[in-house]
């Protein structure tokens, strides 16, 4: 609108006959002129500039694989906190039990659990078996990092053996160890699980 203004007020100073022009529009025009020149006549506002949407993409490259080490979908881990306790057939006879092969939890010990290793661990304090001493293996199964096992083996054999001696047996009584997955056989979850074993033995 404004470069309309002012194109009518040029075309409007444009000379012409006196006799065609009113006076006081001729008096108006200079002010009129000087309005267009103050608002900047012949140039319009510029839009606003149009701001593009973006959308961010995620590569494959920028994400990470999560590691396989101690990950309970490929590999044994801490997470599988239940494993089967087998004892030695020397110490059943020796101590009178049962065949026994139990769950073992360090987080969450059942009570049977709880009192086949107290019947043990009495067994060799001032039973049968006193004197003597036990050697305790932990497993795991054929899963994950063999440095990885070894150590997750040792933990468990270790948690067992802890117990005993909380319950009394000397701790020169007892050693511990792993076979990590050497021993381990299991091609699938239940044979897995069988695999997660601590085994106590008779030293001697």
């Amino acid at each position: 609108m404004v470069r309309i203004a002012c194109l009518m007020a040029v075309t409007m100073l444009t000379p012409a006959p006196m006799n065609s022009m009113n006076g006081n529009v001729a008096r108006s025009m200079p002010w009129l002129l000087a309005s267009c020149m103050l608002v900047g006549c012949g140039s319009d506002p510029k839009p606003a500039p149009r701001v593009a949407a973006t959308t961010t993409k995620t590569s494959k490259a920028s994400v990470k694989p999560a590691s396989s080490a101690g990950n309970a979908s490929s590999g044994d881990s801490d997470d599988d906190q239940v494993s089967q306790v087998g004892i030695d057939d020397r110490i059943l006879k020796m101590c009178d039990l049962p065949p026994a092969r139990f769950d073992f939890d360090s987080a969450d010990m059942s009570n049977s659990a709880k009192d086949i290793l107290n019947k043990v661990a009495q067994c060799f304090i001032s039973g049968p078996a006193a004197g003597h001493s036990m050697r305790i293996v932990g497993h795991t199964d054929e899963r994950g990092e063999t440095e990885y096992n070894f150590a997750l083996g040792q933990r468990r054999a270790g948690a067992v053996a802890g117990y005993l001696v909380r319950v009394g047996l000397s701790v020169d009584r007892v050693s511990s160890s792993s076979r990590g997955e050497l021993e381990a056989t299991g091609t699938d979850a239940a044979g897995w699980a069988k695999d997660r074993r601590v085994e106590i033995l008779l030293a001697d």
